[in-house]
């Protein structure tokens, strides 16, 4: 079986129980949309834990990737001259979420700190999957400025994490296009805390960070579960 979820956001109890849930053996396989850090207490357990197990495969967040990034730099250790120019986004980073991030960071040895930094700079931006004869790219956020006209390949990892996808109709024929990012009550009102499906789309962000419930869908038969 073929399972999606996304934006964890340091939830780690949540992810253990859906974990649990879907009861995920050997032969499936569990894709993570991106945002495991960030809000939440304990993105560094998810991360060590994803780092430990092949049935899961995890997605690149624009959480994830500002997180590493400031962090490395942090961990390398930034001459003061060189702080004004990431104090801006580092300031953003940590009303949005970081400060929890970077406090569990500093409980971790640098080696640990080190893994985990390399582990995330070399996940994949969005992965392309057939399920039962249907067409899915999987990707955290969209892609910014899509064209038909552009293969996939020719797109910087950034455009996959950080842009806003139209829901209203499908961005690329003959693909479902199954996302995180957006939590579905922004999208529509009438999803609130459950998994959004439209022509084109799929959207699997129900705002587990925030109380709503962490979602998750068996693209084989379609089912969805749900933690709280």
């Amino acid at each position: 079986m073929i399972y999606i979820a996304s934006d964890l956001h340091g939830e780690y109890e949540l992810y253990m129980a859906l974990l649990d849930k879907i009861k995920l053996g050997a032969d499936d396989t569990l894709y993570l949309l991106g945002d495991y850090v960030d809000r939440g207490q304990r993105g560094d357990l998810i991360l060590l834990d994803l780092m430990e197990r092949e049935n899961i495969v995890p997605l690149l967040g624009n959480h994830d990737y500002t997180a590493v990034y400031l962090l490395s730099l942090l961990n390398r250790g930034i001459a003061a001259e060189d702080m004004a120019s990431i104090r801006p986004i580092l300031e953003t980073w940590l009303g949005d979420g970081g400060d929890v991030t970077l406090e569990a960071f500093r409980g971790l040895s640098k080696e640990r700190r080190e893994r985990i930094f390399a582990f995330v700079d070399k996940m994949p931006a969005y992965r392309e999957i057939t399920v039962g004869g249907r067409d899915f790219l999987l990707c955290h956020a969209g892609i910014k400025d899509y064209s038909p006209e552009r293969a996939l390949s020719s797109y910087d990892r950034t455009d996959f994490i950080s842009c806003r996808t139209d829901y209203s109709r499908p961005l690329i024929s003959g693909k479902t296009l199954v996302t995180g990012h957006t939590p579905t009550a922004l999208i529509d009102p009438a999803s609130r805390g459950r998994i959004f499906k439209s022509e084109g789309h799929i959207a699997v962000d129900c705002g587990a960070v925030f109380g709503l419930g962490l979602g998750c869908i068996c693209l084989d038969n379609m089912r969805e579960y749900y933690i709280k």
